[in-house]
């Protein structure tokens, strides 16, 4: 049985993978194609398909000045093994349109669907002009796929006046349905954040809401499957077809509480875990619209990167899972000890705080945008939440079991005096407004940046009713001055940013077991450029 120092020891931090496990991964690096390129053997031009190749719809993601990515996968069956599909090169046809009736077609071509890569598709396009609306689709065989809407960003030098989008996390899909994305489809947005538990790796359970197909995932095909199953869902469909998406994972798209190389459940085999880690991660790829660059190396994938909505808004995505340090007093809530404390904690790692550093210090945008996993306030937590001498206890998993990272961050954004910096948050099932400080314990210390934490789409279901009592709310925000708003209903934020102003609006969905269930604004915050308080609106 292997501890968890003796699986630090045998796999070290930093993406660093012993002789054993690239022997263990050699095969599966070697299988994966470039993209792009064509597979040896027979290409199906014209494949014959019995049915609808395109059940799991469409997608793009990561938009520039001059392109974006356009994605689909080829799944007929999408809950059987490999889709459906058999195991060869399929071409498919993709088309780019001004014009939702395909009548102004802006460009076109042709890409190849590849059973190593799960007959998924990720065209990259290029050369396109900035801050415009295209409609673009795919073709296959005698199939035509849905009709998805994209965009370009600014470029660099633009100055735009107004940048619509939503964020939102955690849609496990037993606990509860998808009506938050059913209202947010018919927002005016021009981007989607989703920043993790886009998944669960759970096996399926009865008498829930909607069950899970299988076991718990472990397998690439297991992976495969658990994502087409999400993503056969009407309402995450049109959302992916309504704006271009960036995306992040956290935990559950591959297994719950990892840290890096760590498993939360001690003796794990590391060659084993590592292993399910790049089953993870290749199907995480698959089936998300993300660029050649992101293309996993067996258990490695990177995925921290950046964009600029013109100079109105630098956008920074991060990885907290995959570099991170184990958590700290075995996790839990726990006190800000010695152990949270130690400098030698890393939620980000050496090279991607490194690069994080470095695209602040160079950002020329009003607002600087860090998208991310887990909670960056230094919450207290009080339980019972009535017990006024009860020492406060902070999440583990959380940036509080990296303190001294979070206030290396906190404060270099301070004497840097990067213009604007705003937090984007999921993970915790509950809504969140905080303001953060380097130090969050001392309540008089300068306010440095805004933090806006979205619930979950269905994870804990409708939640507990306690929770969203105004008692509840109160004594959290005496605890916690920091802390502006607190929910723990379902939902996702909706933004709307200018050159003057950051408004959050947050959307509730007040019961996410029935269908149809109406959306309401629970509450709008806003931090005015120049100063990082959060105000009501």
């Amino acid at each position: 049985m292997w501890t968890k120092r003796e699986i630090a020891e045998a796999v070290r931090y930093e993406g660093g993978i012993t002789r054993r496990l690239m022997l263990a991964q050699a095969a599966s690096l070697a299988a994966l194609p470039w993209l792009g390129t064509r597979a040896e053997g027979a290409v199906k031009r014209r494949p014959r398909l019995a049915d609808n190749p395109f059940t799991v719809g469409v997608a793009s993601g990561d938009p520039g000045p001059d392109g974006m990515v356009l994605w689909t996968r080829l799944a007929p069956r999408p809950l059987e093994p490999f889709g459906g599909m058999d195991p060869e090169p399929v071409e498919v046809r993709w088309e780019l349109a001004e014009d939702e009736g395909f009548t102004k077609i802006v460009t076109q071509g042709n890409a190849l669907a590849t059973p190593q890569l799960g007959h998924s598709v990720h065209v990259e396009t290029r050369g396109l002009p900035p801050d415009r609306i295209f409609f673009y689709r795919f073709l296959a065989g005698d199939a035509t796929s849905p009709v998805g809407r994209t965009r370009t960003l600014p470029a660099p030098n633009a100055a735009p006046e107004r940048l619509r989008f939503a964020f939102a996390s955690c849609q496990h899909y037993e606990t509860g349905l998808y009506t938050a994305y059913e209202h947010m489809a018919k927002d005016d947005l021009d981007l989607i954040f989703h920043l993790g538990d886009y998944i669960y790796e759970y096996a399926g359970r009865d008498n829930l809401v909607r069950k899970h197909a299988g076991p718990e995932i472990t397998t690439l095909e297991d992976y495969r499957i658990r994502h087409a199953q999400y993503k056969t869902d009407p309402h995450l469909q049109a959302a992916h077809a309504l704006c271009p998406w960036f995306v992040t994972w956290d935990d559950h798209e591959f297994d719950n509480n990892y840290a890096n190389d760590i498993s939360e459940e001690p003796g794990v085999d590391p060659v084993a875990f590592l292993t399910r880690r790049a089953n993870a991660y290749q199907a995480y790829y698959e089936m998300m619209p993300l660029r050649k660059r992101s293309v996993p190396r067996g258990p490695d994938m990177r995925l921290y990167r950046r964009a600029a909505f013109g100079r109105l808004a630098e956008l920074l995505v991060l990885d907290t899972r995959q570099y991170r340090s184990d958590q700290p007093n075995h996790d839990g809530l726990k006190p800000l000890n010695d152990a949270a404390l130690d400098p030698r904690q890393t939620i980000l790692g050496r090279a991607q705080k490194g690069w994080l550093m470095g695209r602040l210090l160079e950002s020329q945008a009003t607002w600087n945008v860090l998208a991310q996993q887990v909670m960056m306030a230094m919450v207290g937590f009080v339980l019972p939440i009535d017990d006024a001498d009860a020492e406060p206890r902070y999440a583990m998993d959380q940036w509080p079991g990296y303190t001294h990272e979070r206030m290396e961050l906190i404060r270099f954004l301070a004497e840097r005096r990067v213009p604007n910096p705003v937090v984007l948050t999921g993970d915790i099932h509950s809504n969140w407004v905080n303001e953060l400080r380097v130090d969050d314990r001392r309540h008089d210390d300068p306010v440095v940046a805004a933090e806006f934490v979205c619930t979950s789409i269905s994870s804990g279901g409708n939640g507990p009713k306690a929770a969203n009592s105004d008692e509840r709310m109160n004594r959290m925000k005496s605890i916690n001055p920091g802390v502006k708003f607190f929910n723990a209903q379902r939902g996702y934020v909706r933004v709307e940013v200018t050159p003057e102003v950051w408004r959050s609006d947050y959307q509730v969905v007040e019961d996410v077991t029935k269908p149809g269930a109406p959306v309401v604004t629970k509450g709008s915050f806003v931090v005015q450029a120049g100063r990082p308080g959060i105000e009501s609106a």
